[in-house]
């Protein structure tokens, strides 16, 4: 999951890698943008394709209804990759949330595929969702729009964190929920999940928010490139400084 802006062409390649490289099937969900041929969508696409896939299918409605048709998701049953582009999160979740295709996106992760977001569809992922409002993106909860997709559990993401000012707002959302981790990606920024293992990947960082941690007064945790969280321990595992040291001389 990435936090918007213009993303590193590694993104997408990493991307590519762990869908399958060149035998990937790749699903772009373009439904977050405004316009059906949004411009991070289609970015998005040419990107993939240049980072080596040589399979990519779209999958978009705006029918929820449609959305829940056994036949519609189809595509999704052979996917090794999706990315859902950026946009609006209410785009997302108003058709796709609880429809069969909102199943077949948890099934692509349940067999071992990747599923992505970028921006609204970096969000999205998550249980909780911020900035779920039809209302506008400065609306942070709304009570009747909190509902996420439930890829990563107990988690809120928010995204364009230090591009638009944002570093303080999800501590707002922290203390309304205490249960939750929330993660903030900046632009260029992203993370790669392996089961509770987060690496930073982009040119750019990653906040973390934890009211439990003892070691801060204000539960921010700041990660760069490299840099890998443990998501249940809800500590830094290994950092990228770590991988710039040499090895140590192995004892004879």
């Amino acid at each position: 999951m990435t936090g918007g802006g213009a993303l590193p062409d590694d993104v997408f390649r990493q991307f590519v890698e762990l869908a399958g490289g060149p035998d990937a099937r790749i699903v772009l969900i373009p439904t977050a943008g405004a316009e059906d041929g949004s411009h991070d969508a289609w970015t998005a696409l040419e990107a993939i394709r240049d980072a080596g896939a040589l399979q990519i299918e779209v999958l978009h409605t705006r029918n929820r209804n449609i959305a829940d048709l056994e036949a519609f998701p189809g595509v999704l049953r052979e996917a090794t990759g999706v990315w859902i582009s950026g946009g609006r999160q209410w785009r997302l979740t108003e058709v796709y949330l609880h429809t069969r295709t909102h199943d077949e996106l948890k099934a692509v992760l349940s067999r071992g595929g990747v599923v992505a977001g970028n921006s609204a569809g970096a969000s999205v992922l998550a249980s909780y969702l911020v900035r779920g409002s039809s209302r506008g993106n400065s609306v942070l909860v709304d009570p009747e729009a909190n509902e996420g997709f439930g890829l990563l559990r107990n988690v809120a993401i928010d995204q364009h964190l230090v591009a638009r000012g944002r570093e303080m707002d999800m501590i707002e959302v922290i203390r309304r929920e205490p249960s939750l981790l929330g993660i903030g990606l900046d632009e260029g920024a992203g993370l790669v999940i392996t089961r509770d293992l987060a690496e930073v990947i982009g040119n750019s960082r990653v906040a973390i928010y934890d009211p439990t941690d003892p070691l801060t007064l204000i539960p921010i945790r700041w990660l760069s490139p490299g840099d890998v969280y443990d998501l249940g321990t809800r500590q830094v595992v290994l950092t990228g400084d770590d991988l710039d040291r040499p090895s140590p001389p192995v004892p004879y």
